[in-house]
């Protein structure tokens, strides 16, 4: 297990195992040799997540959650844990690599303004970064991305 603290300055947990009562998920995923971001409306540019719907396996939420907000199917996708954010109410998230097959153009993203691609999280312009790509664990599961042989 892991142990970073989150942009809020909270205790942060990563394990490689999955967790019972994870609502949560977070894609880290690739397309044509790029990562692919979500423009979030208030937040700016992040990776895609979200929460788990009812009757939804975390591998079904991982898939609706990337293709709402920005409009990518699913190739291939490799589980890769479970980071806990220790908060006043705890909750887990599971984390995902995923191989994006395509995207689809749609009229509206849930909650985004659809996809954007960069190479690196260091090619997002500081004013355009989510607050949640300054967050400890996730850059970790990003660093940990780049070298894993699931994105060849």
């Amino acid at each position: 297990m892991k142990e970073f603290t989150d942009f809020e300055g909270r205790r942060v947990t990563f394990t490689e195992d999955r967790l019972d009562d994870t609502k949560h998920v977070l894609a880290i995923p690739k397309f044509n040799h790029k990562y692919l971001f979500t423009r979030h409306k208030v937040r700016g540019v992040e990776f895609p997540g979200g929460k788990v719907e009812a009757g939804e396996t975390l591998e079904e939420a991982v898939q609706r959650e990337l293709f709402e907000e920005t409009g990518a199917s699913v190739e291939d996708l490799k589980f890769v844990g479970t980071y806990t954010v220790h908060a006043e109410k705890p909750f887990n998230k599971a984390v995902f690599h995923v191989e994006v097959r395509d995207l689809t153009f749609r009229c509206e993203y849930m909650e985004t303004h659809g996809p954007e691609m960069f190479d690196a999280v260091d090619d997002i312009p500081g004013e355009e970064r989510s607050v949640l790509l300054e967050d400890e664990c996730i850059l970790y599961l990003y660093e940990e991305s780049r070298g894993d042989a699931f994105f060849g």
